[in-house]
């Protein structure tokens, strides 16, 4: 008799392990199903996590208990700060992984989990009772019984291939694809589109010539993802990725297979991503540039197979091919697999509650591409939420709802759910309204507490966690406290380009100056140095106490302005108005409210097409 189970994951990408992973460490008895397992959080795209917001993201996940941070910096290759000449809010993690032991450490954290069982094969089929999910069924035949279902289906749904004129039906390649899940949710009501996203060729590193690319080193100081991991650890070999350029040879010879490119031959009618375009596009969108910068990026510490980031295509295998041979360096190359296209289905996400559950089935959560993201980072955050909120209804607790001011996670969420979308979607720093308060290093402040009441934050990560608060605030007291007099500093302020002192004057207040560091002041204030070194982990208290006090102002004004905008959150309109009996809403506005019914008067503020006098309308109807 095969086992009941309490949620069941489908899928075991990046939503779907942080999905299963989740769900598991609070309590519920879990499955998670794939079909297959040596696959799990598979790469399938550029091997790297973070970069612009995706690396805060990975911050968050971490923060809350998730696994993202901790599998990265185990298969980390090269590691870098994005954005570091501009202010802290833009700084962005990435980092470029060995995708084999990305996906096989994934493996090993998942199977060391509690109440965590696998099954590999192809659900086929979703059992409801009435409007409420009450198990799945493969393609096998075998029925699991469970009180809510998760699906993570990435690009599986009725996925389409395309190399040229050939059209192959799968996920990912030599994968699979899903059929049947999409036309069973549409026979009850649900919306779909189709979606295309790409992937370039893999290369041959054997068969480049390095020496004609630019070499792009990692930082020598190496900050983990995991706020449980110290900075500048490495667990395999560091490798340089490469710069290189097409040119106007090598889009003779992309332009010369436009035509049998599916894109273009009217084959693709689906959604492309705007910010990650194949090559084909570009040269059609920009005519004009001579040249498009690529980065060559290792798939692995001990393997030649390289990725052309910049480069995914959908043309015939011969027009790649040829097209690569004209890039500087690449005149010998070979290739191990060409690049490809994929089209997917996708459900309109404002089908979702902000548990990330369906409006029209119980206890069925949706997460990642399945809702018109794209990215490992927002796949991961959408799959540990509806884990946490799959768990928490289950158990008849309230929901857990991140806000905007919260994280990029609820930034992430509410866009989803309120705005839609109409291409894929991706996270910037810019869709965040309060990035000072949202920085990659701050994370853990603003995520960990919750996490350990939800109880998937351990007693040891809360342990570190208040400890580097407490010496982060001890380090900040002193610098509030201890006055730096001008005949032992001056000498050093001269040398950082900035005015020396003319009387007594705080540390916190010479910190705040845009050329000095606490670093820089180490060797000439000994009773800093003393403190410092008190510290266990010194780089990261360093850096978590020079951002609040260089940016306090800042910090302290965004906060400010976060509460103002909470006023709205905390009105409820759920349910509250018939919007086409409101007349004075705008007729866009009356079909924008009812189609999403949003929860909160912030929420509504929030939906295209509903102006500031409609919500002035709600606030009169209300009494306000």
């Amino acid at each position: 008799m095969l086992p009941e189970y309490d949620i069941i994951v489908v899928g075991a990408g990046h939503a779907g392990c942080e999905a299963a992973a989740a769900a598991a460490n609070l309590g519920s008895k879990t499955l998670l199903i794939t079909m297959d397992m040596n696959k799990m959080a598979q790469m399938s795209c550029n091997p790297a996590m973070g970069g612009v917001a995706k690396g805060q993201i990975v911050k968050e996940i971490d923060a809350l208990g998730g696994y993202a941070g901790l599998v990265t910096d185990k298969s980390s290759i090269q590691f870098r700060m994005l954005n570091k000449s501009k202010g802290p809010a833009m700084w962005s993690p990435r980092s470029q992984c060995d995708r084999m032991v990305f996906s096989n450490t994934w493996r090993e954290y998942l199977e060391q989990i509690h109440n965590l069982d696998f099954f590999q094969d192809v659900v086929s089929e979703l059992v409801f009772n009435n409007k409420k999910i009450c198990g799945v069924k493969t393609k096998w035949g075998v029925k699991f019984k469970c009180k809510a279902v998760i699906l993570t289906n990435g690009t599986f749904l009725n996925g389409l291939m395309h190399v040229g004129k050939t059209q192959i039906s799968g996920g990912r390649s030599a994968e699979e694809a899903v059929v049947g899940i999409t036309e069973q949710l549409a026979s009850l009501g649900f919306t779909y589109d189709r979606m295309k996203t790409g992937t370039p060729v893999r290369i041959d590193g054997r068969t480049v010539d390095f020496s004609k690319l630019d070499e792009q080193k990692g930082d020598d100081n190496i900050i983990p993802f995991s706020f449980l991991n110290e900075y500048n650890k490495t667990y395999l070999p560091q490798k340089s990725c490469y710069i290189c350029f097409t040119n106007s040879i090598v889009h003779e010879k992309l332009e010369e297979g436009l035509t049998n490119s599916p894109l273009y031959d009217g084959t693709i009618q689906s959604i492309g991503p705007r910010y990650c375009p194949s090559i084909e596009t570009k040269l059609v969108t920009f005519p004009d540039k001579n040249l498009h910068q690529l980065f060559l990026e290792p798939e692995g510490a001990n393997t030649h197979e390289y990725y052309l980031n910049g480069f995914s295509s959908s043309l015939p295998w011969e027009t790649q091919f040829i097209a690569l041979k004209e890039i500087k360096g690449f005149e010998n190359a070979r290739i191990f697999r060409p690049g490809y296209a994929i089209e997917y289905d996708f459900f309109h996400p404002t089908q979702l509650k902000a548990t990330l559950e369906t409006k029209i089935i119980e206890n069925l959560y949706f997460a990642g591409q399945i809702n018109g993201t794209t990215g490992y980072e927002e796949a991961g955050a959408q799959g540990i939420m509806a884990a946490i909120n799959a768990h928490l209804k289950l158990h008849e607790k309230p929901e857990f709802i991140l806000n905007r001011d919260q994280g990029y996670i609820g930034v992430l969420i509410d866009d989803l759910i309120t705005k839609g979308v109409d291409e894929p979607y991706r996270m910037f720093t810019s869709r965040a309204e309060f990035r000072i308060l949202l920085r990659q290093d701050n994370a853990d402040v603003r995520l960990t507490e919750l996490g350990y009441q939800l109880g998937l934050v351990s007693n040891t990560r809360m342990k570190i966690f208040e400890q580097k608060l407490k010496d982060r605030d001890n380090l900040v007291s002193f610098t509030q406290s201890f006055s730096c007099k001008p005949e032992y500093i001056n000498e050093k302020l001269i040398t950082l380009n900035t005015s020396p002192l003319s009387q007594r004057t705080k540390l916190f207040g010479i910190i705040t100056r845009p050329q000095v560091t606490l670093k820089d002041l180490l060797d000439v204030i000994p009773q800093l140095n003393e403190l410092i070194n008190s510290f266990k982990r010194k780089e990261e208290i360093l850096d978590a106490a020079e951002i609040l006090i260089k940016y306090s102002g800042y910090i302290d004004r965004e906060k400010l302005l976060a509460e103002k905008m909470k006023r709205l959150e905390e009105i409820d309109i759920k349910n509250k108005f018939n919007y086409e009996e409101i007349l004075s809403l705008s007729t866009e506005a009356r079909q924008k409210l009812k189609k999403i019914n949003p929860g909160t008067l912030g929420q509504a503020s929030r939906i295209s097409g509903v102006s500031p006098s409609d919500i002035s309308v709600l606030l009169i109807r209300l009494g306000r």
